[in-house]
């Protein structure tokens, strides 16, 4: 998973769905958060928004369109347009917009480029006019949601190019799946890398043995034993949950703050692991 599960905001998403298709935005990279202001799109106004429905899918924000002017129009595609993320194909979609109205629409956002600013940030929509003109417009965005993303998303990155972490050697017991937690050193950062917490999913408890789980400078691997049991076994939430197997790990590099990993999950791995609940539950 290129990315880590982000918490988000408790909002629902209403009336988008989500494909990509179409040509390559335009960019804006190259430009910095010092470039003026983009000029407004007459009768529509747009925002970034990261929805609770984000948080379990790989590199999605929403948009959040509104009608401002006095005539309708219908959006068929929408495509993040930031120096700070690499462009991607337009999310094709069908929103019919009424005077005032607003609709969040799924949106796709590329790689990070943590080189750059994230600002100025737009968003391209493909609009159907009333009298059936098809046309393409740059909607500049608010809310800094988009700014929160790519912080993180660069912290994951700078720490992926120091150290992988993996999960192997899963074997099931009564009451439990253990296995072990190994933290290996990649590229040429010599600096500690450090586990330091470990958080439960939201059906299974994960206890790694000894945390902290340092990797010393000059060392390459380090390893520690973990243990899953089960957390919840209440229907509602076997049914409903969409990461069943997320396990938060607090990770740092040398003296810098500790970034949210997730501790990598493969589908065998997903075996062993409802085997157990299916057992306890």
């Amino acid at each position: 998973m290129r990315r880590t599960a982000l918490v988000a905001v408790a909002l629902l998403c209403a009336a988008c769905s989500g494909a990509e298709g179409g040509a390559v935005p335009r960019s804006a990279a190259g430009t910095t958060s010092a470039t003026p202001a983009l000029p407004a799109v007459p009768g529509i106004a747009a925002e970034v928004v990261r929805l609770r429905t984000d948080a379990v899918v790989d590199g999605q924000v929403h948009v959040r369109v509104t009608g401002t002017g006095e005539e309708p129009f219908t959006v068929t595609g929408v495509a993040i347009d930031s120096p700070g993320f690499a462009p991607l194909p337009p999310s094709a979609l069908t929103a019919a917009f009424e005077p005032g109205r607003a609709i969040d629409l799924r949106t796709s956002y590329g790689e990070p480029v943590c080189a750059a600013e994230v600002g100025p940030v737009a968003a391209w929509l493909t609009l159907i006019r009333p009298d059936g003109t098809v046309e393409e417009v740059r909607v500049p965005l608010a809310g800094d949601d988009l700014d929160a993303v790519h912080r993180e998303e660069c912290a994951v990155a700078s720490l992926r190019a120091a150290a992988e972490v993996g999960l192997t050697g899963l074997a099931a017991t009564a009451e439990s799946v253990t296995g072990t937690v190994v933290l290996t050193r990649v590229g040429d950062d010599d600096r500690a890398v450090t586990v330091v917490d470990a958080r439960r999913s939201i059906v299974l408890d994960v206890a790694v043995d000894g945390l902290p789980m340092e990797l010393e400078p000059g060392e390459e691997r380090t390893a520690a034993e973990v243990e899953f049991t089960a957390a919840s076994c209440e229907p509602h939430v076997l049914a409903e949950t969409k990461q069943p197997f997320v396990f938060p790990l607090a990770v740092a590099v040398g003296n810098a703050e500790p970034v949210p990993l997730p501790l990598p999950v493969d589908a065998a791995q997903e075996v062993l692991l409802w085997g157990l609940l299916d057992r306890m539950c």
